[in-house]
């Protein structure tokens, strides 16, 4: 009896697809993940095709001798029996076969004398029993399936197997019809054996790859912190010199890259501190030279301020004693040494709010009352309406208050005409003065230069009748309150700056002093390479 072997299997496939977006916001995190990722493919992989093989070959192996086996007691036993076997006669067979075999089950089919289809079991037992109810269908049809006989095949049967699974516990099932006449048999093995020992193997798969899962893990968390300490180091180093404390350095050994950065920030903060250094001593020494001429420049200039005094007396006396050719002159000299003596004391304002020593002397004011004290002083009180509630009290200084409102009515006045809205309002905590003029508003390209130092918003006149100071003071004087002053252009036509201050100005200044003591004490630290 020749045999040939084949197998008819099925298959049910499933793909799930599952998308998901993850973002991570630590390096370490993603490192540890990174890592894990490619431990946990490489060791699903490995345990994969490991399983695979075995697998393969267990069933193989089990397959192979229970075929072999079968088929040589169906030549021992089957082969003599007579034709037309009654059921007890095929009942022996079966079972002669089924006790020498692999332990396997057996069913024999076959015609009686009488043309009836007999069968015989080897197992008997209703549970355990073995028909033809056990068989695939499709199997049946294969094994009496006659096939045709050509060069390659010999034989018009051959021996079939499929596996199969019966509850929970996996069977093979193979058949094969005699050749020449003869009954039909059929074997069903258990591979429950088989199938405990791949589960088994299975387990111990799925353990070691959760064990080469949290070694990744763990040595993903090493490399990290090796990684990514100098990297911490650096980040807190350039958040230091970023916060101006230019001596900070990184201390450097190795030869790796992360040394190379190191050394490379070095290199940079010391070629900052060196700049920074330089033009520090610049600005200190064009603050000196601006202080120092401002104070040289007062004595004469208090001279030359008596003499225009007595020259413009001459001019407004009745018996005209200054000659009329030159009177204009006269004019000119008077009102230049008062833009002088204006600039001179606008700059050294400013020295002083540059060098860090202006200081206020602060005082409880009536906002109307000081307002209006302002405006009556420079007889501004036809061109100016105020609308401001007495009773408003705020802790300030009076002096700076007068500099700042003095600056932004008389800047309306110059630039945008009479009537002047001066307007107050308390929002929360803050203090909001309004000045409003009537004038062509400002250019939007000079809106964000109006409070720059000299800025002339005309390149062809740069001359004018003031000192190109009086915002910037303004501006300072606010700061120094903690407070600010912003300029914009009114929907109805005219600019308005907008003066914020607080009407407390001593607790704000003290709050702000408790925090600069408490950040004085951070001390430095240093980072390194690896």
């Amino acid at each position: 009896m020749t045999k040939a072997r084949g197998g008819i299997r099925g298959w049910s496939a499933t793909r799930t697809k599952v998308q998901s977006r993850i973002r991570f916001t630590s390096l370490r995190l993603r490192l540890v993940v990174v890592f894990g990722l490619v431990a946990l493919t490489a060791a699903v992989s490995a345990s994969g095709i490991a399983y695979w093989l075995n697998r393969e070959a267990v069933q193989s192996r089990a397959q192979d001798a229970a075929l072999n086996d079968f088929e040589r007691e169906l030549q021992s036993h089957v082969s003599t029996l007579r034709p037309n076997p009654s059921q007890d006669q095929l009942r022996i067979a079966a079972r002669k076969m089924a006790d020498g075999g692999e332990r396997f089950g057996v069913l024999l089919l076959d015609e009686d004398a009488s043309g009836r289809t007999v069968s015989g079991s080897s197992t008997d037992n209703a549970l355990n029993g073995f028909s033809l109810d056990d068989v695939p269908a499709s199997l049946q049809k294969a094994v009496n399936k006659r096939q045709k006989i050509t060069s390659g095949n010999q034989d018009p049967y051959h021996v079939y197997w499929q596996r199969v699974i019966d509850g929970d516990t996996p069977y093979l099932v193979g058949g094969a019809k005699m050749i020449g006449g003869g009954p039909t048999a059929y074997m069903r093995k258990s591979l429950e054996k088989e199938a405990e020992d791949l589960n088994s193997l299975a387990w111990s798969l799925g353990i070691a790859t959760g064990l080469s899962l949290i070694g990744s893990a763990l040595l993903a968390q090493a490399a990290a912190t090796t990684v990514l300490k100098p990297v911490q180091r650096l980040g807190v180093a350039a958040r230091r010199l970023g916060e101006g404390k230019l001596d900070t350095r990184l201390r450097v050994s190795g030869t790796d890259e992360l040394a190379d950065l190191s050394r490379t920030f070095n290199l940079a903060a010391e070629s900052l501190e060196k700049k920074v250094d330089d033009m520090s001593a610049r600005e200190e020494a064009s603050r000196r030279f601006v202080a120092d001429m401002s104070h040289e420049l007062r004595t004469p200039l208090t001279a030359i301020t008596a003499v225009t005094e007595v020259l413009e007396e001459e001019l407004d006396a009745e018996t005209g004693s200054v000659d009329p050719m030159i009177e204009p002159a006269v004019r000119l000299v008077v009102s230049e040494t008062r833009r002088l003596n204006d600039l001179v004391e606008n700059l050294m304002e400013v020295t002083r709010f540059d060098a860090g020593t202006a200081r206020l002397v602060l005082d409880d004011v009536d906002i109307a009352d000081q307002i209006t004290a302002c405006i009556d002083a420079r007889a501004w009180l036809d061109a100016v309406d105020l609308d401001a509630e007495r009773g408003i009290m705020a802790n300030l200084d009076p002096r700076r208050l007068d500099v700042i409102l003095a600056n932004l009515i008389g800047n309306a006045l110059k630039h945008g005409g009479s009537p002047v809205r001066v307007s107050v309002h308390l929002e929360g905590e803050d203090l909001l003065i309004r000045v409003r003029d009537h004038g062509p508003g400002i250019p939007e390209d000079v809106l964000p230069h109006v409070f720059d130092r000299f800025y002339k918003a005309s390149a062809s006149r740069p001359r004018s009748e003031g000192s190109g100071l009086g915002l910037s003071i303004a501006l300072e004087n606010a700061h120094i309150h903690g407070g600010g002053i912003t300029a914009a252009n009114s929907p109805e036509g005219g600019a308005v700056f907008t003066l914020r201050l607080p009407r407390d100005a001593a607790s704000l200044i003290a709050r702000e002093r408790d925090g600069d003591q408490g950040d004085s004490g951070t001390e430095d630290t240093e980072g390194g390479g690896q």
